[in-house]
């Protein structure tokens, strides 16, 4: 329950995740297999049709949206190098 309670925070902060993105995919630190697992991972989530829960039923629908989206950015955030979290506050 912690891990589920911690992903929401994470995903929650989402604004902080735009620039480092950007920097993830620019930067020379971050090796050439990295990024493209981290761009497997984003297409991946983005056109994976199978939700565990419909989205229709309301705000229950969203949450394994959610929690997927989390563990998307969270793997991308272990793959960076300490540089580059430290830049954007993800240590």
């Amino acid at each position: 329950m912690f891990k589920f309670l911690k992903r929401i925070k994470f995903i929650l902060k989402f604004w902080k995740f735009i620039p480092f993105l950007k920097d993830f995919f620019q930067s020379e630190d971050v090796e050439l297999h990295k990024k493209v697992l981290g761009i497997l991972l984003i297409f991946t989530y983005a056109f994976f049709p199978f939700d565990l829960i419909p989205d229709f039923l309301s705000l229950i629908g969203v949450v394994d949206d959610v929690v997927i989206a989390g563990f998307v950015l969270e793997r991308m955030v272990k793959l960076a190098p300490d540089s580059l979290k430290r830049k954007h506050g993800l240590t």
